[in-house]
This record gives structure tokens, C-alpha cells and sequence, in this order.
């Protein structure tokens, strides 16, 4: 059994750009293009849209999606929803394929048993989590079969038309503690929440190069995963950091401490990004640069069940966590691409 095999992802290498016909290159970048737009612009311009509709004889449209929107409130705190057709829309395999995206798994994760898996890092716009285990783009049922994944996402963002569909429709849940305990209290095991655990303060750091984690005092990942016995998985994105430039600005400067202060206003963090033009690659623009992502799954950590965790074992497992990840990280860096010298940074 070749190696790749054995670590749950296909051994074949992906086509190169030259080997690719020109209308599977502008699936990839159409494809790759919405996913961008929809991250970045889709809430605003649905509710936009359903504000100027108020003032039009299409009033009634706008009426009729805030009853919707108030009968169905309580989806994304239970659970979310999920339609398999969206998941395994194709669209969905041409974005993995342009950059190329990859899932690895380094062990079983069997499905008699619950996850919690913490993904790192955030990137810009967190591709490697959202396509791998929102989507079938790069094979997540094959890969680990029996499992019910649920990505878990900012709430602000399932409340925002456009975005609450889009987000919902591919199995991603509330990132607060009610709606994660909704999804790892159910009777069925096999249950899987990914939390990107840096959360949208790691963008500040999405410099190409470097790999630094918010993570020394984020615990609460490590709190639900003691409540319900459900065992950690560190999980890390080789490349994310690397499909955008950023401006990066000084710790002390006025530009940074407004960054932050937004960030804890509106819970997203405003960076200055760019990639590259969607006629021209070497023009600038929103599409991201064709980079390698590798998603490197873990180990799982074995971890007890504590309905009320103590101070102590939340600090024993979360500082297990942190030497597993650095461990995976040491152990996949050279093979995806990163020189020996790289390190990661927690802050």
C-alpha cells in the first residue's frame, strides 16, 4: 500500500496547470471566485437587497423571509441543517482542485466515539476548514466514514441573509456553548464539531511564512470536549496562510489597535488582503493564488467525561493539545512543503 494511501488520501498527484483542459482551469477559478464573493460580500448584499425591497412593490418578499427567519431561529443553536446535494455540489471539487486542497488522516477516527477537532489556522477566509469538512470536495465522508461532521461557525454569521443559507445548507452549527452541546449531547455517536479555535484573530497573523496560532488562552474548545468525553483532535491547514497577501501592521500602531477594536465590536477582523486578478495572474484581485493546502488530521486525545471540568484538567489536556499539535506539525511540515527551520508560534 503506497503511503499516501495509508494516510487516507489518494497518492495520485493532481493534474499541474499545463496538464489541464482551459475550461477545467475556469471551473476552478469561477468556482474558487464564488466561494470568495459569498464569504466576503453575501450577507451584505442580501441584506441590503432585503432593506431596499421594503421600499418597492416586492415589500412582501422581504416581510415573508423575516417570518422565516423568525420561525426558524433556533436552527443554527440545534444542530443546523444540511442538504447532501449543496455538500456534494461540484463546484465544490474544482475549488479543491485549484489550489490543490488535500485531507489527510494520520488515524482511525471511529465512529463509536464523539470529536472534537480544533482546526488551525484561520486564514484569511479559512478555506482548508470550510472545503474539507463542510464540503465533499476533497472526499470527507470516504475519508472518514460513519462520521457526522458539523462545522462550527460564528453566530453573527448564521443570522445574516445569504449568509445563513449558504452556511447552514453545508452543516455548519453555532459556535457557542449551547449550540455545541445541542450537537455532542445527541443519543447517535459519530458526532464531530470542528472549531477553528483562533477564530478571526488569527487573520491579523495570516502572514505567508509564518504560522502563528492564537491558542495559549483559548480553553473553551478543551472545556465542551471534557463535558462530553469527547476526544481532541488537532488538526492543521500546511498552506492557508499562503493563498493571500497581507498588510501586516505593527503591534504598537494605531492601524493594529483599530483592528482589534472592531474585532471586538463586530467579532470580524478587517485586514487588508489581496491575491490575484481573475483574467490575470498577474494582476491584483480577490481570487486567491494557486497555493497548496494540505489539511494534516491527528491523533485523536483521549479525554474523560467531567460535566464540570476543574481549572486543572482543562489546563492538563489543553496543554496535551498543544504538544499534539506541535508534534503534528513537526512530523508534516518538511512533506508539505515547509523547510526545517519552520516553527510555530502560540500566542
Amino acid at each position: 500500500m503506497a503511503e499516501g494511501e495509508h494516510l487516507g488520501v489518494s497518492s495520485t498527484l493532481p493534474p499541474t496547470p499545463s496538464m489541464k483542459t482551459l475550461k477545467k482551469q475556469w471551473l476552478e477559478v469561477l468556482s474558487t471566485y464564488q466561494y470568495v464573493l459569498c464569504f466576503c460580500f453575501l450577507g451584505l448584499f442580501f441584506s441590503l437587497a432585503g432593506f431596499l425591497l421594503l421600499f418597492t412593490s416586492l415589500w412582501y418578499l422581504s416581510v415573508l423571509y423575516l417570518v422565516w427567519l423568525f420561525l426558524d431561529w433556533d436552527t443554527p443553536q440545534q444542530g443546523g441543517r444540511r442538504y447532501q446535494w449543496l455538500k456534494n455540489w461540484t463546484a465544490w471539487k474544482h475549488l479543491s482542485d485549484y489550489f490543490p486542497l488535500k485531507l489527510v488522516k494520520t488515524a482511525e477516527l471511529p465512529p463509536d466515539r464523539n470529536y472534537v477537532l480544533g482546526s488551525h489556522p484561520h486564514g484569511i477566509m479559512a478555506v482548508g476548514t470550510i472545503c474539507n469538512f463542510a464540503t465533499e470536495g476533497t472526499g470527507l465522508s470516504q475519508v472518514f466514514p460513519g462520521l457526522r461532521f458539523s462545522l462550527a461557525v460564528l453566530n453573527c454569521l448564521l443570522y445574516l441573509p445569504g449568509h445563513r443559507e449558504y452556511f447552514l445548507s453545508c452543516g455548519a452549527c453555532s459556535v457557542n456553548r449551547q449550540s455545541l452541546d445541542y450537537v455532542l449531547s445527541q443519543s447517535q455517536l459519530g458526532r464531530a464539531v470542528v472549531i477553528v479555535v483562533g477564530g478571526a484573530n488569527e487573520a491579523l497573523y495570516a502572514v505567508p511564512g509564518e504560522h502563528c496560532l492564537t491558542l495559549r488562552n483559548r480553553k473553551g474548545f478543551v472545556r465542551l470536549a471534557l463535558r462530553h468525553g469527547a476526544s481532541l483532535v488537532p488538526v492543521y491547514s500546511f498552506g492557508e496562510n499562503d493563498i493571500f497577501r497581507v498588510k501586516a501592521f505593527a503591534p504598537d500602531s494605531w492601524q493594529h489597535l483599530l483592528q482589534v477594536t472592531i474585532k471586538k465590536l463586530l467579532s470580524f477582523c478587517p485586514c487588508i488582503f489581496w491575491g490575484r486578478g481573475l483574467f490575470s495572474a498577474k494582476s491584483w484581485g480577490l481570487l486567491p493564488l494557486a497555493r497548496p493546502i494540505t489539511t494534516v488530521v491527528g491523533r485523536p486525545i483521549p479525554v474523560p467525561q467531567c460535566p464540570q471540568p476543574t481549572e486543572e484538567q482543562v489546563d492538563h489536556y489543553h496543554t496535551l493539545y498543544m504538544k499534539a499539535l506541535e508534534q503534528l506539525f513537526e512530523e508534516h511540515k518538511e512533506s508539505c512543503g515547509l523547510p526545517a527551520s519552520a516553527r510555530l508560534t502560540f500566542i
